[in-house]
């Protein structure tokens, strides 16, 4: 009677063990507004003047195009770049997109973005060895790079590394809770100067950034990035969607 009595317990375990430890959030989603209309880039425009637009001499920032409804990036000559940033500038705001790249292009979210792409960034830089929803000193003093894990050789596979923010998924869990191939939720949020930058992921939380130091703007455009260098990445690209924001007091 005992053998059949941890038999069903047993039974019921792997149902509890596969039940997710991280927490979604419910956010309060009135005040936002879309700023990309799914049809052209009017409210954005393409700078070329930061370091990733070099190999065309600072005279093109990458390829912007707008198709099926989502802003999609790609360098347009080998190793050359650029960042699409709102005209518009903002101060204290959360911004929520979509995002379903390619796993090979260094892609960001720009936070406060002047024309040379100076910025508080939420990384996405969509590869082996990089990372998703860390924030990073674009440009900016003070060697600001907080991670608190790196994607491996596949983007199923993700490695936790040591921040004071701990990772919220389990390593084992990512495959599930990130879904390559469709369209994953990215979510950030600044405010103050000097700034407390907070990312999520799908609904998760992934970091908390309080910056000690004022280095930087007090508003600035939104912007993404496709990286410089890397080689011939014309034909790998990085897809946006679903472009909205609210502004915090």
């Amino acid at each position: 009677m005992l053998s059949l009595f941890f038999a069903a317990v047993l039974l019921l375990l792997p149902a509890a063990s596969l039940a997710a430890d991280y927490k979604v959030e419910k956010f309060d989603n009135a005040g936002f507004v879309s700023i990309f209309n799914g049809q052209n880039l009017d409210g954005w425009h393409v700078s070329s003047q930061t370091g990733h637009s070099r190999a065309s001499k600072n005279q093109s920032g990458g390829r912007w195009v707008v198709e099926d409804g989502a802003i999609i990036g790609s360098q347009d000559i080998p190793n050359n770049g650029g960042i699409v940033l709102t005209d518009k500038q903002y101060r204290n705001f959360e911004v929520a997109l979509e995002m379903n790249n390619d796993f090979v292009p260094d892609s960001g979210l720009f936070l406060r973005s002047n024309e040379r792409g100076q910025a508080y960034q939420y990384m996405i830089d969509y590869h082996a060895g990089g990372n998703l929803a860390g924030v990073y000193g674009e440009g900016l003093s003070g060697g600001i790079h907080h991670r608190n894990f790196s994607f491996l050789e596949k983007v199923t596979d993700i490695k936790q590394d040591a921040d004071p923010f701990p990772l919220p998924v389990k390593p084992a869990d990512w495959p599930k809770f990130w879904q390559h191939g469709k369209w994953n939720e990215l979510r950030a949020r600044i405010e103050g100067n000097p700034p407390k930058v907070t990312t999520w992921i799908n609904g998760v939380r992934f970091m908390e950034f309080q910056d000690t130091e004022k280095r930087h703007a007090d508003s600035g455009g939104i912007a993404l990035q496709v990286h410089g260098g890397g080689g011939d990445l014309t034909k790998h690209y990085v897809r946006y969607r679903n472009v909205r924001v609210k502004e915090l007091p």
